[in-house]
């Protein structure tokens, strides 16, 4: 659904326009309503279309709070999930929370993810991009089975 990324500024209220591609999807999908989260495995931004949001809470409603792992996730996407819509210039405001802990400033990056988008720190997204790749690179480890079985 989406994909590719865009780097956005954000301004002195905390909003960023969502990329023009992207709007009517959004408006088509959920009228533009979305849910921001943090991501509990990296340091960015996790903005969900309301329908799709609602699949997630489904499933993170149904993890055990006995387990640790999963209770911690639980409390994280849940916890700091907060209500947003696009504008009428397809912007939104991301909250202090979110921005503090994905460490937003001015400039970001925005990445498609299928059903999702990632909101990162520009200049953190660069690091994480670059290490990533260095990795890649080296053959650092083996690939998980479903990447096995992905043919590209």
């Amino acid at each position: 659904m989406f994909s590719g990324n865009s780097t956005l500024s954000l301004d002195e209220k905390g909003r960023l326009a969502i990329p023009s591609r992207y709007r009517t999807r959004l408006n088509e999908m959920c009228d533009g309503h979305m849910i921001q989260t943090i991501s509990p495995l990296d340091r960015c931004v996790w903005i969900y279309p309301q329908t799709e949001w609602e699949i997630i809470d489904a499933k993170l409603r149904q993890l055990s709070d006995f387990d640790k792992q999963s209770r911690r996730t639980k409390q994280m996407m849940l916890g700091y999930a907060e209500e947003c819509r696009l504008d009428s210039h397809g912007r939104i405001r991301v909250p202090a929370s979110l921005k503090e802990y994905a460490g937003l400033e001015k400039q970001a990056v925005i990445l498609g993810q299928g059903n999702k988008f990632e909101l990162w720190d520009e200049s953190a997204w660069n690091t994480q991009h670059d290490e990533w790749l260095k990795s890649l690179a080296e053959g650092v480890g083996d690939p998980s089975e479903p990447l096995q079985q992905l043919s590209l």
